[in-house]
């Protein structure tokens, strides 16, 4: 096979890993439907990441978020690349290769996505735990202005929007008082920050697949909405560059674009670490 150029055979076809990990990710979106209108049990709340600081949070999230995800066209979109990509890399590498590659960058965009967020959301919770710690009209004033001011999710803002309003009233009567009625609050709030993150989908090893595709097959033309041709190297550059200026530009999408970046950053590690442990047979 031509390291150069590849077409997808079709579907009559596919590897081993590939065709398990489409089976088992399409197994877990049909649990995810029918737990949450039967039971009313969200899936992601047991096995979505979680933030490393949340109580939700376990170590088996790192693999088990990978095989959620958040709606049809969600789930759509990561198979038709897992199938378009990793027909192509597994027959190359083999299944074994193959699978570790994928895991691997999995686990990397999940690292990455929740060391980028560690740095955007530190400031606020450290205001929290310094006013927990410490209760006073400073450390309140500081932990609102985190809140209102920082890169907080519209849920935390609406919660610290109705907590100054009750605070205002009760102020008004008891600085004392008020105080005493805002731990118990950022206590709660706390909580529901911490847990409120939750990432699930499998892009973040799907992008590094993408990666992997274009440096495997750099001169294969992939085709934009199934119609305008580019080469997979081209693709590959340009779609990085977006996702990291979605990422430094986020406006609240609820896209893990740092993820995505992540998956291909931690993909293109390994393969370095391949070349260069085995430099006779670059990949």
């Amino acid at each position: 096979m031509s390291n150069e150029y590849y077409r997808p055979q079709g579907f009559t076809y596919l590897p081993e890993v590939t065709k398990n990990l489409l089976i088992i990710n399409g197994i877990f979106f049909l649990a995810q439907i029918v737990l949450d209108n039967t039971f009313g049990i969200e899936l992601s709340d047991y096995l979505g990441l979680h933030y490393f600081g949340s109580e939700k949070f376990r170590p088996f999230q790192f693999i088990t978020y990978m095989f959620l995800h958040g709606n049809f066209q969600h789930i759509l979109f990561n198979m038709f690349a897992l199938w378009m990509f990793g027909y192509a890399i597994e027959n190359y590498w083999g299944g074994k290769k193959f699978l570790a590659y994928y895991l691997i960058c999995g686990v990397g965009a999940a690292l990455t996505h929740y060391t980028i967020f560690w740095f955007q959301v530190q400031p606020s919770i450290n205001a929290m735990n310094e006013y927990l710690l410490s209760p006073s009209e400073p450390h309140l004033q500081q932990l609102i202005y985190q809140f209102t001011e920082g890169n907080s999710s519209p849920q935390s803002i609406y919660e610290i929007n109705t907590f100054i309003s009750e605070y205002n009233q009760i102020f008004a009567e008891s600085p004392q008082k008020a105080l005493e009625f805002s731990k118990p609050f950022i206590e709660q709030l706390q909580v529901n920050f911490l847990n409120a993150p939750v990432v699930v989908g499998a892009s973040g090893a799907v992008f590094g697949l993408l990666l992997a595709f274009g440096m495997l097959f750099p001169n294969s033309l992939i085709y934009i909405y199934f119609f305008i041709p580019m080469k997979a190297k081209y693709f590959v550059i340009i779609y990085g560059a977006i996702e990291l200026f979605s990422g430094i530009n986020n406006k609240g999408d609820n896209v893990a674009h740092f993820a995505h970046l992540g998956g291909m950053l931690f993909g293109l590690l390994l393969i370095l670490y391949w070349k260069k442990k085995n430099p006779m047979n670059f990949y």
